[in-house]
């Protein structure tokens, strides 16, 4: 199901934010890079309805694909449009507070996308986090990083804020430690929704191709663009 608008829309545990166009997005700076040649975006009409078949297309892929590999979980997205005015080009996956899984593009992606193997993609990359279970492991690594810091500032003799700081950084650190791994099992399972839809996932992950390249930085959110690239080229030649 599409909806029109993410402001309405009770939203928790958001996974970091998916970079899925040549604008920054997300806490910390990123070096710019030269942008590749590429197709020409589409023209507003026809975003608007290539958006609408990818949708139609991908999401009951993805919805199978999640109840085959899991147990238990929900598998029916929502996916949605966030028209919030001035939202760069981006995508991200969360859950609503019924649990149900959530996928939501902001408009500047989809007039930013050059086709609809592009939109595919990043639609099958987002369903994959929720399939993998993500969110829930993110938040495992958070507590267990508040959890490691507060010990050790209490073991150093920490007062009650020193420690409270350090739970703060913990949880942070915990949340960013396999963030990495996650982008890039995402972007493997992604790969294999998009395939499976009868999308291209090799000219859908050209798009990494026009995004700032975050390089491989301390707990950094995302990998090297050149990684996802290979490990998309990996997992089609594996299909």
């Amino acid at each position: 199901m599409i909806k029109k608008t993410l402001g309405a829309l009770s939203v928790v545990a958001l996974v970091a934010a998916c970079d899925v166009a040549p604008v920054q997005q997300g806490p910390g700076p990123q070096a710019p890079t030269q942008a590749a040649p590429s197709a020409p975006a589409m023209s507003a009409s026809q975003s608007a309805r290539s958006f609408l078949r990818v949708v139609q297309t991908v999401e009951p892929v993805a919805e199978r694909e999640c109840r085959a590999r899991t147990s238990g979980v929900n598998c029916d997205f929502n996916i949605v449009v966030d028209d919030r005015p001035g939202q760069p080009p981006n995508a991200f996956q969360t859950l609503d507070k019924q649990g149900r899984p959530v996928v939501a593009f902001t408009l500047a992606l989809i007039a930013d996308a050059r086709n609809e193997d592009e939109l595919a993609f990043v639609l099958g990359h987002e369903t994959a986090h929720h399939i993998a279970g993500h969110i829930a492991r993110q938040q495992q690594n958070a507590v267990a990083g508040a959890v490691i810091f507060a010990g050790l500032a209490t073991l150093s003799g920490g007062g009650s804020e020193a420690v409270r700081t350090a739970q703060r950084l913990g949880a942070e650190v915990g949340a960013r430690s396999y963030s990495k791994d996650f982008e890039l099992e995402a972007d493997a399972l992604g790969t294999v929704i998009t395939a499976r839809a009868g999308f291209d996932p090799l000219r859908g992950a050209e798009f990494f191709t026009r995004i700032p390249d975050p390089g491989d930085k301390f707990l950094g959110t995302h990998p090297p663009n050149a990684s996802r690239i290979d490990v998309v080229r990996r997992t089609v030649a594996g299909l």
